[in-house]
């Protein structure tokens, strides 16, 4: 992969991400170090890959009107194989807020405070004790279709995302969307409990898909495939990754676009 591009600087996401691993008072969440594999590889500054395995060249943002807030555990923001971070690569309007249990950010109760969205709390609908706030998003469309689904993604591990939707009173009155994917991960740089917990990427292709974004899910899809290259190769120790049909893909599609 060329780890010299034009788009090697970090995304606004990206920025936004940095800003809660650096959070002053970070000190008040104690952490464990970053000591996974791959911990000592020199990285691109914009994308977090391995530098020769840069994705910047990659990177396509398209347009949606569908978009995605990111409540992020703290610990999630230290590691460079998140994947929401190709969420908000692929679609800017994406935002990003450190999750806190007492106090949530004013910036995300402000946006769930305005009528131009329609939220919904991706969870599943595996207990009984939050039936009444599952809802069905075709159903919950109906008279809703100027205002954009905003989906609120928990990121984090399952144990973690679990407790935020647990522990986060100012979360509870949001109406719960399962997503039922017959889907398998692809994702192989942490251990999934079941092939059927997709990472945030792949939620998030769902979800475009769900929502009748077909181009933004096809882009974020091919992005994903080609980060997952890039790790591969990268675990192989491969010198060089050669142009795959995912990394064509999207070369096409700059280049289609930018002749619009």
């Amino acid at each position: 992969m060329l780890a010299d591009s034009p788009k090697s600087t970090p995304s606004a996401f990206e920025l936004e991400v940095r800003r809660v691993a650096n959070n002053p008072n970070k000190e008040a969440y104690p952490r464990k170090a970053f000591n996974a594999r791959g911990s000592f590889v020199t990285r691109c500054d914009a994308c977090r890959m391995p530098c020769l395995y840069c994705l910047c060249k990659f990177r396509t943002p398209v347009e949606s009107k569908a978009v995605f807030w990111v409540l992020m555990h703290s610990n999630e923001a230290y590691k460079p194989t998140n994947t929401a971070r190709l969420i908000g690569d692929t679609l800017p309007e994406t935002r990003v807020f450190e999750w806190n249990r007492t106090q949530p950010p004013q910036a995300f109760l402000d946006l769930l405070a305005n009528p131009e969205y329609q939220p919904f709390l991706i969870f599943p609908d595996d207990q009984p004790d939050y039936q009444d706030r599952v809802v069905n998003l075709p159903t919950a469309r109906l008279g809703q279709e100027a205002r954009r689904p905003a989906f609120i993604l928990l990121d984090g591990t399952w144990r973690q995302a679990r407790r935020m939707f647990r522990s986060s009173p100012w979360l509870a009155g949001l109406p719960v969307l399962p997503l039922h994917s017959t889907e398998k991960t692809d994702y192989r740089l942490r251990k999934a409990a079941s092939e059927e917990h997709l990472c945030t990427a792949e939620v998030g292709i769902e979800l475009l898909k769900l929502a009748g974004e077909k181009n933004a899910a096809e882009v974020l899809g091919y992005y994903f495939k080609v980060f997952n290259q890039g790790y591969a190769a990268a675990r192989h120790q491969k010198p060089t990754l050669e142009l795959t049909d995912a990394m064509q893909w999207l070369v096409d599609y700059q280049s289609a676009s930018a002749s619009k």
